[in-house]
C-alpha cells in the first residue's frame, strides 16, 4: 500500500514506520530481562505497525521483575517496544536473536541496559541523542535573552548540526541497518508540535537521505515493505521539493498581500462558501495548516475546540486550512467543527505552504485584529496567554 508524506506523523509513534511481521518458519526471537520496581505492572511487547502499536505479548511482573517473551522471527528488520504505561524501550529485531534488557521503573525509557543486538544499542544511542537535542531546543526557545529571529536562527543551526551528525555517524555508516531506518523518523517538539527532524516533504537533502536508505534496503531486503514504503516517501518528496522550488522562484502577486502585510488565503469552506483570511479582520485568528490524516489529529482538534469555546465570544476565530488528499475525508472530519475550515486540493503543492514557510503539519500562526501576523507556533509557549494578550 502506498504511504505518502502526509501520513509521516502516523509513523512517528516510535519515530519510524513499521509493517506487519512476516513469519520465518518456526524460527523465533526472544526478548527477556528484568524491570525492577514494577511489581504487579503489566509489561507489553508491542510491534509498531503503520496503523499503530500492535500487542504481541504481555506479562504481569512479580517482585523481581523478570520477563521473557518469544515470537516468530521476521524476514527483514522489524521494530518493537517494551512498554509499561507511558514508559517504553524501543527495540529492533533482525532474525532469531535473544535481546536482554535490564531497567528500572519508572525511568525505563531513559535509563536501561540492552545486550544481544548491535542495532538495539545504536537505537539507544540515538534515543539519548534525541533527548539532548530536545533539551537544546527547549533551552533556546525558553531563553529570555533571544528575540524571535534569534530563536529561529539558533534552533535551525542546532537542528542542522544534529542532522549532519546523525547522517555521518549513523545513517550513511550502514544504511541497510535497522538503526539507520529508525534514525530517519526521529522527531523533535517545536512550538508544542511534534515534527520530523528529517523532513522529506520540503528538504531536498532530507529526501536524498530517505532515498539512500531505501536503495540499500532494496539490495539487502528485496521487496520488503519497509523499503517500498521508503521509496514512496522519497519519490513523493522529490515531487514536492520540485514544486516548492518552482513556487519559490515565482514572484508573489501583489494583489494577494493585504495592506497589513499578511498574505491572504482564498479557499472554499466545507459548506461550499468562498472564504478569505482577510475577511476576518477585526478578530484574533489562529491560522492553522493541518491534515486530518496525521497522527494525533483528534487530540489536536479537541485542543482547538477548547480554545474556540473559551475565546470565540470575545472575538477569537480559527481559520483552518486542510491539506488532506481526499475532499470527502476532509468534509467528514470537519462537518461538526464550528470554525472556518477550508480545503486546498493541491495538498503538499499548495503555494500557501511556501508563502507561509510551513515546514511540517500541523503548523499554526496567530493573527491580530488588524490582520497582521504576530507569531508562529514555535515562538509560543503559552497559547492561552498569547490569545488573551491579542484579545
Amino acid at each position: 500500500m502506498k504511504k505518502t508524506t502526509l501520513n509521516l506523523f502516523s509513523m512517528a509513534c516510535l519515530s519510524l514506520a513499521a509493517v506487519a511481521i512476516t513469519s520465518c518458519g518456526e524460527k523465533q526471537f526472544k526478548v527477556e530481562g528484568t524491570i525492577a520496581q514494577a511489581q504487579d505492572s503489566i509489561l507489553y511487547l508491542e510491534n509498531i505497525s503503520l496503523d499503530g502499536p500492535v500487542k504481541v505479548d504481555s506479562a504481569k511482573l512479580d517482585a523481581d521483575g523478570t520477563f521473557s517473551f518469544s515470537h516468530t522471527a521476521p524476514q527483514a528488520p522489524e521494530f518493537y517496544r517494551l512498554r509499561i504505561a507511558e514508559q517504553q524501550i524501543n527495540l529492533s529485531v533482525d532474525s532469531t536473536e535473544t535481546i536482554k534488557v535490564k531497567a528500572q521503573y519508572p525511568t525505563m525509557s531513559t535509563a536501561y541496559e540492552v545486550e544481544g543486538s548491535d542495532n538495539c544499542l545504536k537505537i539507544k544511542e540515538l534515543a539519548l541523542h534525541q533527548m539532548r537535542l530536545q533539551a537544546q531546543v527547549n533551552e533556546i526557545v525558553n531563553s529570555p535573552m533571544l528575540g524571535v529571529t534569534a530563536v529561529e536562527d539558533s534552533v535551525q543551526k542546532v537542528l542542522e548540526a544534529y542532522k549532519k551528525d546523525i547522517k555521518v555517524n549513523y545513517i550513511f555508516q550502514e544504511p541497510m541497518k535497522a538503526y539507520a531506518y529508525y534514525a530517519l523518523f526521529q522527531t523533535v517538539v517545536l512550538g508544542n508540535m511534534q515534527t520530523l527532524v528529517f523532513n522529506p516533504r520540503s528538504s531536498k537533502d532530507d529526501v536524498k537521505v530517505f532515498a539512500a536508505v531505501a536503495t540499500s534496503w532494496d539490495t539487502y531486503f528485496p521487496k520488503a515493505e519497509r523499503g517500498l514504503n521508503l521509496h514512496n516517501i522519497a519519490i513523493e518528496g522529490m515531487k514536492n521539493v520540485r514544486i516548492v522550488e518552482s513556487r519559490q522562484n515565482q514572484v508573489i502577486d501583489a494583489s494577494k498581500i493585504d495592506a497589513s502585510g499578511i498574505i491572504d488565503i482564498a479557499l472554499t469552506d466545507n459548506k461550499g462558501v468562498a472564504r478569505r483570511l482577510s475577511q476576518l479582520k477585526g478578530k484574533v485568528v489562529l491560522l492553522d495548516f493541518h491534515a486530518f490524516a496525521t497522527e494525533g489529529s483528534l487530540k489536536r482538534t479537541m485542543m482547538l475546540r477548547d480554545l474556540y469555546n473559551k475565546y470565540h465570544a470575545q472575538g477569537f476565530e480559527i481559520f483552518q486550512v486542510s491539506l488532506d488528499p481526499q475532499e470527502h475525508f476532509w468534509k467528514t472530519k470537519t462537518e461538526a467543527l464550528p470554525w472556518v475550515s477550508v480545503w486546498d486540493n493541491r495538498g503538499g503543492a499548495s503555494p500557501y505552504l511556501v508563502q507561509y514557510n510551513v515546514q511540517q503539519l500541523p503548523t499554526f500562526f496567530l493573527v491580530d485584529r488588524n490582520n497582521a501576523l504576530q507569531k508562529r507556533d514555535v515562538q509560543i509557549k503559552d497559547i492561552d496567554a498569547e490569545i488573551k494578550a491579542l484579545l
